[in-house]
């Protein structure tokens, strides 16, 4: 009895915690992009694959979320030159409702995704980017967000993930949008989760 009632509570301090930490970065400014400035923003949604478990999207409801999304997150800057984004959504979960400790699904997002130079027209990663996102831990997704949240939060979480770790992987090449080279071993500058 004694062992529960401490997982209880410290489940219960987990969960005030995650919270404040999502709730710090949402006052933290915008980082840093150099020169960049959003040019052409385009998703493509064409016959992704559809996970286990999942509940089921239009291929114009998952557009637009991402769209949305990259242009809430990186259309704001306005540095001196354009760049493109291009992104295809390749997969999706957006989790059932699930019992309980047995059975509890997760959301992902699979994406890959090209930048491009828009002056030049040319690509700046040679490779698509591939990009698997999970949904944030938060109260409501501890147990599965299926339980808890509609399939419209779902995507506004999962699309909000994808655009956040797009600007991470930006920043992480800085010689493309202008900035100095990361110093040997440094992390990139860590982006606010707002």
């Amino acid at each position: 009895m004694m062992n529960f009632f401490r997982l209880t509570v410290t489940g219960a301090a987990f969960l005030v915690l995650a919270g404040c930490a999502s709730q710090a970065t949402i006052d933290e400014p915008p980082v840093a992009m150099g020169d960049f400035r959003l040019g052409h923003n385009i998703v493509v949604v064409s016959e992704p694959t559809i996970g286990p478990f999942s509940r089921t999207v239009e291929d114009d409801e998952l557009k637009d979320a991402l769209t949305l999304a990259l242009s809430h997150r990186l259309g704001g800057y306005e540095g001196e030159k354009f760049y493109n984004i291009g992104a295809k959504i390749d997969a999706y979960v957006l989790a059932l409702p699930g019992v309980p400790i047995v059975f509890k699904p997760k959301s992902v997002l699979v994406v890959t995704v090209t930048l491009w130079d828009d002056e030049t027209g040319t690509k700046l990663n040679e490779e698509e980017k591939a990009f698997t996102v999970f949904e944030g831990l938060s109260e409501k997704t501890l147990l599965s967000s299926g339980l808890t949240q509609n399939k419209a939060k779902q995507l506004e979480n999962l699309t909000n993930n994808a655009a956040r770790s797009i600007q991470k992987w930006i920043l992480e090449n800085p010689e493309w949008i202008g900035l100095p080279p990361l110093p040997a071993a440094a992390p990139a500058a860590e982006v606010p989760d707002n």
